[in-house]
């Protein structure tokens, strides 16, 4: 899953972004509400933080606002060192999903991060299935007919997204997208390489049972019982 970061203090935006990745997600950071405004812009990003207070032509709330103009629902957590129920209220109208008030607790963040991703259009709660694989997105633990499988942050990351939009041909491009940020260096076949440790681990060893990742030839790969 793909963050975007919009906070003018670099030290906390960073933060951020660190915590954030060791949670397996992938995270771009920027310190203005202009470019933020032009990231936001981008359907690619699962999650938008948000600061309150930036430098630039806008505040936060008001990026918010223009995003829901611009038909972008991405969710949006706004952070803010102000925590008025007035000032609350205000950013929740013009469209932010969650407010967290400076200083806030990176477990919390964490925990409210993923209650956005767990929302509507499909909540699916912390337990991700499909057949008999279970991914707990809480936990970070995989199991498949209750064995459990151990992966790295980007294996886990790109299985989530994958189980997340099963039974549906996902793009290399839009896999890239969601799974890593743009700072990454990735290569042409990166993809395929993850995709093949994904089937080292969670199809191979399970002889018994069907495999689930699937390549579909000229389009990407897809996670479906058949």
């Amino acid at each position: 899953m793909k963050i975007l970061v919009i906070e003018d203090e670099p030290k906390i935006a960073q933060a951020i972004k660190k915590g954030l990745e060791l949670k397996n997600f992938a995270v771009d950071a920027v310190y203005d509400s202009d470019q933020g405004y032009s990231y936001a812009l981008d359907p690619e990003y699962d999650l938008i933080i948000l600061d309150r207070m930036l430098p630039g032509s806008m505040d936060g709330a008001k990026i918010a606002e223009n995003l829901r103009e611009d038909n972008i629902h991405t969710p949006i957590l706004m952070l803010t060192a102000r925590g008025t129920i007035g000032d609350k209220v205000s950013g929740l109208n013009a469209g932010a999903d969650d407010y967290l008030v400076k200083p806030f607790s990176y477990d919390e963040l964490i925990a409210r991060v993923q209650a956005l991703l767990r929302r509507p259009p499909i909540n699916l709660g912390e337990e991700l299935k499909i057949d008999n694989l279970v991914l707990n997105t809480k936990t970070y633990q995989v199991k498949r007919g209750g064995q459990e499988i151990k992966l790295s942050h980007k294996e886990f990351a790109l299985l989530e997204y994958l189980i997340r939009n099963q039974n549906q041909i996902v793009e290399k491009n839009t896999l890239v997208n969601h799974v890593w940020d743009e700072d990454s260096a990735i290569l042409p076949n990166t993809i395929e390489v993850y995709i093949g440790y994904l089937r080292n681990k969670i199809d191979r060893p399970f002889k018994n049972y069907k495999p689930l990742i699937h390549t579909v030839r000229g389009f990407g790969y897809k996670l479906s019982e058949n």
